[in-house]
């Protein structure tokens, strides 16, 4: 809610508020601008605009509850438990929430006095950024948390996840900003509010505005955050994370105080912040990544995308593992070989991979768990979670490490060691923990038999209180009379005897009988007894006794878990390494890819390449092939001019050797026979077209804008695919854009390239540019018809066969037949001349004469023409004198009346 809003609000109710209503504002007045979640009995309860505001993202009932300065209070609630099903969809929505918890027990507040109103406080501040809870998670996706700040002349980029602890920082420029926020995808990006004024970052921000948390910009103070990350990770200095611009250390700072504000004073384990230094990944711009569907489809979701092509990942952490390394290929030799030798290592290795994959299987979310844990909001689960992926990490360890004679390269050789060893604690958490868990460590019940006698006691006793209670209700039955009389238990009455209101008569009357009356309902009566209120409250205490005793064993466990929060931490990510070489093992088997050879050049070879999305597609509906082909970007042809007809593959082809350079350098086998790949530095791609209405941008100038990016930050390392450049103008207009855009790229980037046009006047260029060649799309014409052959082959187009195509697509007949006319008049002599004729000679009958009585386009047969269509055909208009023509229309007249 607005300040403004919040005051208002505040001033009508501050006439008479009741006690209820004055903690209420009380607590409201510290978070404007989330939803407070303000907890009565089993509800939330909402208020005021909040209340309006959740009715209508959640479709729930909006209703009232009294009135505050003669007005109505607008109110809504959730259910607490359901009330995460609730926060998600808000969060999702982009709405902060406050929870605001009871802090004691209604009970209590009742004896200060009959006014007083429970004890609340908001323990958490739900954000999109800082969520830990595995129903608000996505669990094959991060959840980073971002921070954006200027200091000493330069911009710093920290993020976060919350729930794995993540933790990175890297230094930042207006030109690359935008690929780094795109590689990252923040839920949630924290600036300070000077950066909104800066105007060379007023678009670039307007992209992310929908997660844009401004805050005041003395939270950015670098040096309160130096001294904030030392007290933090307990070091004297920051220079073993990272040699850390100003910029970054006040991104980095920012973080952590705003995850300490939301989770009220406790932060989660956090791994010491990581420094990526610049130029270590290959850069990919937001319009790249769009139009690659590297994560995200053009149509929204995962499906169609090169992720879900590659993703064999059997757990939520090495699927979020290798979302992060297909969103951040490597450009370090060394690094991007690694990777591979482990990959190739697993492929011959047919039986192991099979068992590692197994064992994989088993292996809960442990970074997941360590989070909540250290937050002090896991549970029994949590610590089974841990445990059970110790436990699979000792047998994978063993799997690994235990081949004397076959050593398993130095990527899998590490992560194996780091999975323990952690026998201890596997023994103590497999004691203790039961095999049926809670959620809640308070609902109790999680603790194993014979771990801890004194707390098998207490359980003892109060099961046998409550075999008493058991034995009791055949007791009063007996007495009563009545079979069916039962001993039940609710959290207002307690234990209490319960009748049918039939057999309520039969209950004796006298009080010396000990039955009183408590309750009665339209179906029921019930009673309690002294000796019932007797047993009640032994079982009580037996069962609190024996709750606090499991929750002491709980601390107990957590600290324990805790106190190696570090090597636990790496055993997680270990096993998230090895999910991801074992599934990229299985895909590099299943779709035949192969080991590609990177180097520290500006080659670029792929023999029989294949799209992995496409082909993954043909082969899913009934066995289609994919047609493979070539592409060599050597010295003599860095950048390749590609003519040939719409459907022909054009745009597949680009986008099949981008999607192949993303693979190879993110440290993937990939699809094709043969890859050498010299490192790409920054991907580009335009393809595909798209207007931006919300910006007042046509589709020409969204292509125009992003053109222009490519041309003025392309480097000699860099892969440039563009498709149809200049098509969203006038002809001559786009042939010169289109012109201009390819001298460009091979005198003043001189990159890699590939370009895709239908302006077939580009070819000339090709005796001028040295590095410039010719390449296009075979098309076959057998019988009247053209089969594209999808090869790709030297030379040139001679035509588009866009006609063929708007055939394919449904065109009208009578349109097809003029559109043919029409192009063989433009391919005869001058064209301007023709374009006059063309109009002068508006075929004002050729359409109705080819259109059916129906409408349905269908030609009529000499033999079906009327008289009219027959004498009309008969004339030509070129050769009549005026008194002919008149004589003709005359006649033409009266065929039409006989």
């Amino acid at each position: 809610m607005p300040d403004s809003a919040l005051s208002s609000a505040e001033t009508k109710s501050a006439a008479a508020p009741t006690p209820m209503m004055a903690q209420y504002w009380e607590i409201k007045r510290d978070y404007p601008d989330a939803l407070l979640f303000y907890r009565m009995g089993d509800f939330y309860e909402l208020f005021f605009e909040d209340a309006k505001v959740a009715a209508a993202a959640l479709d729930i009932t909006l209703t009232k509850r009294g009135q505050h300065a003669g007005e109505d209070v607008a109110m809504c609630g959730v259910p607490v438990h359901a009330a995460e099903a609730y926060l998600s969809r808000l969060i999702r929505q982009g709405h902060k929430v406050a929870i605001c918890e009871q802090l004691e027990d209604p009970a209590a507040a009742k004896k200060r006095g009959s006014k007083a109103v429970v004890k609340r406080d908001v323990v958490r501040l739900v954000t999109p950024g800082t969520l830990t809870e595995d129903e608000l998670l996505d669990a094959r996706r991060h959840n980073y948390l971002a921070a954006l700040t200027d200091a000493g002349g330069g911009l710093g980029l920290a993020w976060l996840d919350v729930s794995t602890g993540d933790f990175l920082a890297e230094a930042a420029t207006p030109g690359n900003l935008g690929a780094a926020l795109a590689r990252i995808a923040p839920g949630e990006l924290l600036l300070p509010e000077r950066l909104l004024q800066r105007p060379e970052l007023f678009e670039l921000l307007n992209d992310w505005k929908a997660i844009l948390t401004p805050l005041p910009s003395a939270r950015f103070d670098s040096e309160n955050a130096r001294r904030r990350l030392q007290t933090v990770f307990q070091v004297e200095a920051l220079d073993a994370f990272g040699a850390f611009e100003r910029a970054e250390l006040a991104a980095a700072g920012a973080l952590l105080d705003y995850v300490e504000l939301t989770q009220k004073g406790k932060l989660p384990r956090l791994t010491p912040p990581r420094r990526q230094v610049r130029g270590w990944v290959m850069e990919i711009d937001p319009a790249t990544r769009r139009n690659l569907e590297l994560t995200e489809a053009l149509a929204g979701g995962r499906k169609g995308t090169l992720l879900t092509a590659v993703d064999r990942t059997v757990t939520g952490a090495g699927a979020r593992l290798l979302a992060q390394r297909l969103a951040a290929p490597l450009t370090e030799v060394a690094a991007i070989s690694a990777r591979l030798d482990g990959i190739g290592w697993l492929v011959d290795r047919s039986e192991l991979r099979q068992a590692l994959r197994a064992s994989l299987r088993q292996v809960p979310d442990m970074e997941r768990a360590l989070s909540r844990l250290s937050l002090g909001r896991g549970g029994p689960r949590d610590l089974a979670a841990v445990r059970d992926g110790l436990k699979q990490g000792a047998h994978l360890q063993t799997e690994l490490l235990g081949r004397a004679e076959d050593t398993p390269p130095k990527t899998l050789a590490q992560a194996a060691q780091a999975l323990g060893p952690h026998e201890g604690l596997i023994d103590r958490l497999g004691r203790a923990l039961a095999p049926e868990l809670p959620v809640l460590a308070r609902d109790g019940g999680f603790v194993a038999a014979g771990y801890a006698p004194h707390l098998d006691e207490l359980k003892q006793l109060r099961d046998e209180f409550r075999r008493l209670i058991a034995g009791l209700q055949a007791t009063y039955a007996k007495a009563t009379g009545i079979a069916s009389l039962k001993i039940k238990h609710n959290n207002v009455l307690g234990y209490f005897l319960e009748v049918s209101a039939a057999n309520a008569a039969k209950m004796p009357s006298d009080p010396s009988a000990g039955f009183v009356h408590r309750q009665t309902l339209a179906s029921a009566v019930r009673y309690s007894t002294t000796e019932l209120g007797d047993l009640e409250q032994k079982i009580l205490q037996a069962a609190d006794k024996a709750l606090a005793v499991e929750l002491e064993i709980f601390a107990q466990l957590m600290e324990e878990v805790l106190e190696r929060a570090a090597p636990l931490a790496a055993a997680a990510r270990a096993l998230a390494e090895l999910d991801v070489a074992a599934g990229l093992a299985q895909v590099a088997l299943d779709a035949q890819w192969s080991r590609p050879q990177i180097e520290d050049s500006a080659t670029f070879v792929v023999e029989e390449g294949r799209h992995p999305v496409v082909e993954a597609a043909l082969a899913a509906d009934e066995g289609g092939r994919f047609v493979a082909n070539d592409c060599d970007l050597c010295d003599s042809q860095q950048l390749w001019l590609l003519t040939g007809p719409n459907m022909a593959g054009k745009s597949t082809f680009l986008r099949q050797n981008a999607l192949i350079a993303v693979l190879a350098q993110m440290g993937s086998f990939v699809p094709a026979k043969r890859a050498v790949i010299g490192t790409i530095d920054r991907l580009f791609s335009r393809v595909g077209a798209a207007d931006d209405l919300a910006r007042g941008r046509s589709t020409f100038m969204v292509e125009m804008v992003e053109t222009a990016a490519i041309l003025n930050q392309a480097t000699a390392r860099s892969l440039v695919i563009l498709d149809e450049i200049g098509r969203g103008t006038a002809t001559f207009d786009g042939l010169s854009i289109a012109w201009a855009c390819v001298e460009h790229l091979h005198e003043a980037n001189r990159c890699r390239g590939l370009f895709a046009t239908h302006y077939h006047e580009l070819t000339h260029l090709a005796g001028k540019l040295e590095r410039l060649s010719c390449y296009a799309m075979r098309v076959k014409e057998w019988q009247g018809e053209v089969v594209f052959l999808h090869e790709v082959a030297p030379g040139s187009a001679d035509r588009s066969y866009g006609i063929h195509v708007a055939r394919l697509a449904g065109l009208p007949p009578a349109a097809i037949a003029r559109a043919e006319e029409v192009l063989g008049l433009l391919e005869q002599g001058e064209q301007a001349g023709a374009l006059t004729r063309l109009a002068d000679d508006l075929p004002l009958f050729a359409v109705a004469s080819q259109t059916g009585p129906s409408g349905t386009g269908s030609t009529a047969s000499a033999s079906e023409q009327s008289a009219v269509e027959r004498e009309l055909r008969a004339v030509n208009p070129d050769e009549l004198t005026p008194r002919e023509a008149l004589e003709t229309l005359y006649k033409l007249r009266s065929l039409t009346e006989s």
